[in-house]
């Protein structure tokens, strides 16, 4: 095996190396061997990014949308064009298999494409004549050096969820990746040198706990863009805004899918491998509780017990359906859930660890893994799992099943699944959910509407991208003015222009 790799951090338009003490071990979990260390930032590592952010930000608040514009198309093209290579890092460190890292970027990109059309977005209004001779408009205007923290699942479409609507806003960015997965974040960063970016705009820090105090206390760092566990979202959100930040912190999820006995049971039934396993089930928009509405349980089960037995776990680069999972000690965790679930009386349909992986014995192996005859006190049922585990909990009827969704704490996403139109529209009225999908199983919704979920799913009352995400990343002023007669401007039959 090669020597592994050192990964350092982005700072003002190049690699730092800073005075790194501490590091971090990123490895390839199909072959469980360490392929890179990562540098942790110290408080001074984070104070160069923020400081770096800072003078940047003094130019490109100010440059105009046109030269904006050019950047972030040139940026949406480079990273169209080396998509591929941006998966093929995704999956080597955090071994989802290579199709799905490359739906991930797409993704991403679909949210950069959006800010490539931020000028619409940042209109004002104006009213004239609110009185005599005087007009009244208002303007946004960026808010200054933005902090992102983002998660090992998604390591290149949740950064950009944030990132590419703050900086077509006029925003600079520090970047904390999850130190698991870094190397999608710095190939994001040289992009954005290449698309010309000014030095500082963009920059990445790596690290751990100490990283992301030193961000969430920052007196410089206007905003704290956040996705990960609600724990520590909670954490992210309380301390950012105890230190004058404006704060978006996405938590957990425990997402429902309720199965009416009138639903077309193939698209059921493929539906619910799909979101339970994909990405090994390391979403937070993956499906992880079937509420099954009588008499359809047995049949579903069955339905989805098959589909499991054609799923080909393994290196995400070989073709297979599901990868592994991103680190030993995860792994260890999923599996030590299914001990529960097992000790506390569910039926186990289908045991991922007893799987055959195609790879190495030494990757952080788990597979598909079924449960029925879940109860609601059942820690697989109350807890987020973030592994490739499924529940099918029996209800008597609709509104038994939309209870358990509404008295859960998390709100993230849920589904439902029915021929019904009626009960479709009933339950997208009644559920307590922020994205809800009919006959649509992870309902992500696209770039220009926004991300985010009620309960325990989110702190702050912002959501991520779409119009929600503008007006995070900016501030309104409104300006009343009284001009006297206009002074004559000269002759100039040039075209006009707004460069």
């Amino acid at each position: 095996m090669p020597s592994p790799t050192r990964i350092t951090h982005w700072i003002d338009g190049r690699e730092f190396t800073g005075d790194a003490e501490r590091h971090g071990d990123v490895y390839d979990p199909a072959t469980g061997q360490v392929t890179a260390q990562v540098d942790f930032a110290t408080a001074a590592d984070l104070d160069a990014a923020v400081q770096a952010a800072r003078r940047a930000f003094g130019e490109w608040g100010t440059t105009t949308l046109t030269k904006r514009m050019a950047v972030m198309f040139r940026f949406r093209e480079l990273l169209n064009e080396h998509k591929e290579e941006l998966a093929e890092i995704i999956t080597a460190q955090h071994g989802k298999v290579l199709s799905d890292a490359l739906g991930e970027v797409t993704r991403g990109l679909e949210v950069v494409e959006f800010a490539c059309g931020n000028a619409h977005l940042l209109k004002g209004g104006y009213s004239e004549a609110v009185s005599t001779g005087v007009d009244v408009y208002s303007i946004r205007q960026p808010i200054g050096v933005v902090g992102i923290i983002s998660p090992f699942n998604f390591p290149a479409m949740v950064p950009m969820w944030f990132f590419p609507i703050a900086i077509a806003a006029g925003n600079t960015v520090v970047l904390k990746p999850s130190e698991k997965d870094p190397g999608a974040a710095m190939f994001l960063a040289e992009l954005w040198s290449r698309a010309g970016l000014p030095d500082g705009v963009f920059n990445v820090v790596h690290g751990d706990k100490e990283a992301v105090d030193a961000l969430l206390v920052h007196p410089d760092v206007a905003s704290i863009s956040f996705v990960g566990s609600t724990a520590i979202a909670e954490y992210v959100y309380s301390t950012g805004t105890a230190h004058g930040k404006r704060v978006q912190a996405l938590g957990g999820a425990k997402n429902h899918m309720l199965v009416l006995p009138d639903a077309d049971l193939e698209l059921t039934a493929d539906s619910a491998v799909n979101a339970g396993f994909g990405s090994a089930g390391e979403r937070c928009m993956a499906i992880s509780v079937v509420l099954a509405v009588e008499p359809v349980a047995d049949d579903l089960v069955a339905a989805i017990a098959g589909r499991m037995a054609t799923l080909r776990t393994g290196d995400g680069r070989r073709g297979c359906d599901m990868g592994p999972l991103v680190t030993s000690a995860h792994r260890d965790k999923v599996a030590g859930y299914v001990a529960a679930g097992e000790a506390a009386g569910a039926t186990l349909v289908v045991d991922g660890r007893q799987v055959h992986p195609d790879g190495d014995e030494a990757g952080f192996w788990l597979g598909p893994t079924l449960f029925d005859h879940v109860t609601p006190d059942m820690t697989i049922y109350t807890d987020e799992i973030f592994g490739p585990v499924l529940s099918v909990v029996r209800v008597a009827s609709y509104e038994e099943g939309l209870e358990l969704i509404n008295s859960h704490p998390y709100g993230n996403g849920t589904a439902i699944f029915t021929c019904d139109g009626g009960a479709a529209r009933k339950f997208q009225q009644e559920v307590q959910v922020g994205m809800i999908g009919i006959n649509v199983p992870i309902p992500v919704p696209m770039a220009y509407y926004s991300f985010g979920g009620w309960k325990a799913s989110l702190f702050g009352d912002t959501h991520a991208h779409g119009a929600e995400g503008f007006h995070f990343f900016t501030r309104g002023k409104v300006v009343t003015s009284r001009w006297p007669d206009p002074v004559h401007g000269g002759i100039n039959l040039g075209f006009p222009t707004h460069g």
